[in-house]
């Protein structure tokens, strides 16, 4: 099953030609979700080929304009476009009024059901959960109280061995335990490790998105080991003074964070307009960190080992 990112927003509040405001669409497990929503993003789902009705799931991080702007605008498309089928859409307790509010002047409605789950900024925890994937969610360090996200696979279960079961006793219901790890006890009292007749289970991955967010060392015990993280680096070096005062990062800061949290992959995002490109970015990051890329908008990021 696939596990990809297609950034569709790249850039901080001010968008340019080259980057909207943030919004990033994940499909895990043939799970479709989008975090967050700026400005634009239904335009960027068009240009990049992504079908506004598998998106199942909503994540808003916070109530900055360039983080929900799009998030109406979007709601309303899907309604235009015959949507019959629910929606989840998670972030701050005013997101609901806001959207609700909106929609109400405008004299628009709906015809499927829009579910809104609070989030406070403050606790960490499991919001979502199904068989498959997990959503996770954080506190960040802005000015105003936000989240940040991880979504992750559950763990997998483990093959069968068919050539060691093979006259060993086990029956077609023991198979499921042994699959999920669990020893077997045959009926004359012989315990089957399933060690012995299962292959490890492949490797799970996870996908960690912190942005908007001010230097904080007390994000790293939630995304430790993270296959891919995705930070915010909205200054470069020179502009450090300005990204603590905005309650931002620059491309060092979130370099060190990758490296104290031991992830496999970082990307950086969420870039100011003030900079023409990224090449400074990239090049203060890798001082610190090796595995690193700046995001644009319609990169795919594959999440992967």
């Amino acid at each position: 099953m696939s596990f990809e990112v297609t950034v569709l927003g790249s850039g901080a509040a001010v968008p340019t030609a080259k980057r909207n405001p943030t919004s990033h669409y994940v499909v895990c497990n043939d799970r479709h979700i989008l975090i967050d929503c700026g400005e634009g993003t239904q335009m960027q789902i068009r240009k990049f080929g992504i079908k506004f009705q598998r998106i199942s799931h909503i994540l808003i991080t916070h109530l900055h304009g360039d983080h929900f702007f799009g998030l109406v605008g979007l709601l309303s498309t899907m309604h235009l476009m015959g949507r019959d089928k629910g929606i989840t859409v998670y972030g701050p307790p005013e997101l609901e009024n806001i959207v609700r509010s909106q929609l109400e002047i405008g004299g628009a409605r709906l015809d499927f059901e829009v579910k809104f789950i609070s989030l406070n900024g403050k606790d960490s925890g499991i919001i979502f959960e199904d068989r498959l994937i997990e959503i996770y969610s954080f506190p960040l360090k802005h000015r105003i109280l936000t989240n940040g996200f991880i979504i992750r696979e559950k763990q997998k279960e483990r093959p069968l061995d068919s050539e060691a079961i093979k006259g060993s006793g086990l029956l077609l219901e023991h198979l499921p335990k042994l699959k999920r790890g669990e020893n077997v006890i045959l009926d004359n009292g012989k315990v089957c490790n399933f060690e012995d007749f299962t292959f490890p289970s492949k490797p799970r991955f996870s996908y960690a998105f912190c942005s908007d967010t001010v230097y904080t060392e007390s994000i790293v015990p939630h995304i430790k080991g993270v296959t891919v993280l995705y930070h915010e680096a909205t200054f470069t070096d020179k502009d450090a003074e300005r990204a603590k005062s905005t309650y931002h990062s620059t491309a060092t800061q979130a370099a060190r964070i990758a490296a104290m949290a031991g992830v496999q992959k970082l990307y950086l995002g969420h870039l100011s307009a003030r900079y023409e490109n990224a090449e400074l970015h990239l090049k203060e990051a890798q001082l610190i960190f090796d595995t690193v890329q700046v995001v644009e908008d319609g990169l795919k990021i594959t999440v992967s080992h």
